[in-house]
């Protein structure tokens, strides 16, 4: 007879270094009393990123979220931006706080991506940007949006805050399109508690974007842009700085659990699991599960998981286009596809430190009748 957990078991859960290496790491932050505005450990954290993920150009941002919206803005773009409505509410809005105009393109079929045969229907005069997004460590053709951004002249700037440390045949993530932001989330496979980063391309931007995270400050008495706070404090670089010495690990376990939920689910009619990028190194970030006339609804898997104590998640549900801030602008009918997923998948518990017995019974409870 199983039994309901004491404990809940959550979607995800964030891996933290021993807690006497992340106190050591405080001690000269007491001593110096530099707590913020680019210390020590924010620059070697910076250095250390930009080796670890093949990017000679990378700046430090509080979180994704402003990582993003600061790069575009940086880039001093008008106009209409295509992206996916299968993101996080913060892809959306960083571009709509930068006073452009989002354009949603669909996903496709296999990893749910931007797709790539609708985008170039949807450039227009009016078109300044593309801003795909790299999906539960999936990643976007992104030869193909390259070729047609260099065609028309567009940036292409990535939300790729799945995607942190994965490569595509020995080629950095990082290393793609104008910019890739990063999130540093503490729900992430790499964390400093909360912060992101963007690497970039034109070192032009370089300056700009340190600006632009301190309020536009360019000198002791000069403010020449309309910036934000957007820095990393020094607590967020030192964990950071931490979870890095013990990220290949923490991916190996992932792994480990990734692989025992293939086994087990895959080729389950009605159930539907991402298929595996050829070239693509992973980070094992999420366990997307597509419900597609399976004997149970996406909604009954997750209240049959959540009576066990056991809590799966629906993201991305519902499509940003079908957001209420969004709701009179935009037609969600219009991307059929990314609707129809957001109302089938679910992202099962996966974390470094799930015992692979919890995956077998998360399994056993899906596929029981």
């Amino acid at each position: 007879m199983r039994t309901k957990h004491e404990t809940p078991i959550l979607v995800t859960r964030s891996s933290l270094p021993p807690l006497e290496e992340y106190v050591e790491m405080l001690k000269p932050i007491w001593e110096t009393a530099w707590l913020t505005n680019m210390g020590n450990y924010h620059e070697e954290l910076k250095a250390q990123l930009k080796a670890y993920m093949k990017t000679p150009n990378l700046e430090l941002f509080v979180n994704g979220h402003m990582a993003l919206e600061l790069t575009l803005q940086a880039m001093n773009l008008s106009g209409e931006v295509i992206t996916t409505p299968f993101s996080f509410a913060s892809t959306t809005h960083a571009i709509v706080r930068n006073g452009l105009t989002p354009v949603f393109c669909d996903i496709n079929e296999e990893d749910y991506t931007l797709d790539v045969d609708q985008l170039e229907s949807l450039i227009t005069e009016k078109t300044c940007a593309i801003v795909p997004v790299h999906v539960y460590g999936n990643l976007c053709d992104v030869e193909r949006i390259q070729e047609i951004a260099d065609r028309h002249h567009l940036k292409v700037v990535y939300d790729a805050a799945h995607t942190f440390g994965e490569e595509l045949n020995g080629k950095g993530v990082a290393e793609f399109g104008d910019a890739s932001m990063f999130s540093f989330h503490a729900t992430k496979v790499f964390h400093s508690i909360e912060g992101g980063a963007v690497a970039f391309r034109d070192e032009k931007l370089k300056d700009l974007l340190y600006q632009l995270k301190n309020f536009g400050i360019t000198g002791y008495e000069s403010v020449e842009y309309v910036g934000a706070n957007g820095k990393m404090n020094e607590f967020q670089a030192a964990m950071g700085l931490c979870n890095l010495r013990h990220l290949d690990g923490e991916i190996a376990k992932r792994k480990v659990l990734a692989e025992r939920y293939r086994e087990r689910l895959g080729g389950i009619p009605g159930i539907r699991l991402c298929r595996e990028q050829p070239g693509v190194r992973s980070n094992y970030a999420y366990m997307p599960v597509v419900f597609d006339g399976f004997s149970a609804t996406r909604d009954q898997i997750f209240e049959k998981l959540k009576a066990f104590n056991i809590f799966a998640r629906k993201y991305f549900y519902p499509c940003i286009n079908s957001y209420a801030c969004y709701r009179d602008q935009f037609r969600a009918e219009d991307t059929p596809v990314a609707q129809r997923i957001a109302s089938q998948v679910l992202t099962l518990p996966l974390y470094a430190d799930l015992p692979l017995e919890v995956v077998d019974e998360i399994c056993d409870i899906i596929l029981e009748q």
